[in-house]
């Protein structure tokens, strides 16, 4: 996905010339879609074990299929489909696997939800940036939110990839002829959207979800002198400013 042209500049630019975004649970709820769809989950399957049980196997499913499915909701789906089989020890029924489906249609048509304050950050920062989109997933789907949410004219790239790692950064920025040290990345993820871009020289931000996937859990990178923790994504703006007056 393309958006608007590069702007010109009359005044020298800026420190930071891109800033990227990550998309699920940055810029619109996504996190919530998935506890609802393992709540359901567990209630179909209730008759077999508690739901606390049927959530842990999925997620050790989950965590072992990343390596053939990657990221998203048809991964997710897959994995549902697989807990289930074991768990009802290949007893699962045609009804059940209808209902999986369904829910995973569901998923995949559900509103797209902006975060509170990301749709005045984002034309905010677009008038003196160059903007792009990071994120990890199914392609299709994350094409579509994106056209959904309403943002998609904000930005000049779209980068879907099937994992986040410093590899996968460093292709982007070569790709696109970005300077790493005038980047800056906001996500809600320190192990997907902060660590891995540090780690290529690019400046980070981690605005915190009201909730994080088990896998997505690491330790802030403290101290680090490119990392910076915002409470909401209203204060990227000032982030960005302080940044650009450093020396």
């Amino acid at each position: 996905l393309t958006g608007p042209a590069r702007p010109s500049y009359s005044a020298p630019m800026p420190t930071l010339e891109w800033i990227a975004f990550d998309a699920d649970d940055t810029l619109w709820h996504n996190e919530r879609l998935f506890d609802y769809a393992q709540d359901r989950f567990a209630a179909l399957l209730g008759e077999y074990r508690e739901a606390a049980w049927i959530r842990e196997r999925l997620f050790e499913t989950e965590t072992r299929n990343l390596a053939h499915f990657g990221y998203g909701i048809k991964a997710f789906a897959l994995s549902m489909l697989e807990t289930a089989t074991e768990l009802t020890e290949g007893r699962i029924t045609g009804a059940h696997v209808t209902a999986l489906l369904d829910l995973t249609k569901e998923m995949l048509a559900a509103k797209v939800e902006l975060l509170p304050g990301v749709a005045e950050t984002v034309k905010a920062l677009a008038k003196g940036r160059r903007l792009l989109v990071i994120t990890k997933g199914d392609l299709l789907d994350q094409q579509s939110k994106m056209e959904r949410s309403g943002l998609a004219p904000f930005f000049e790239h779209v980068e879907v990839v099937s994992d986040k790692t410093a590899e996968a950064y460093g292709k982007i920025f070569a790709r696109h002829g970005m300077d790493p040290g005038r980047l800056l990345m906001v996500g809600n993820s320190l192990r997907s959207d902060v660590i891995p871009a540090l780690d290529v020289g690019a400046w980070a931000v981690h605005v915190p979800y009201e909730t994080t996937w088990l896998h997505e859990v690491a330790d802030a990178p403290s101290g680090h002198p490119r990392f910076r923790e915002a409470a909401s994504i209203d204060s990227v703006p000032e982030i960005v400013a302080e940044i650009d007056d450093i020396p």
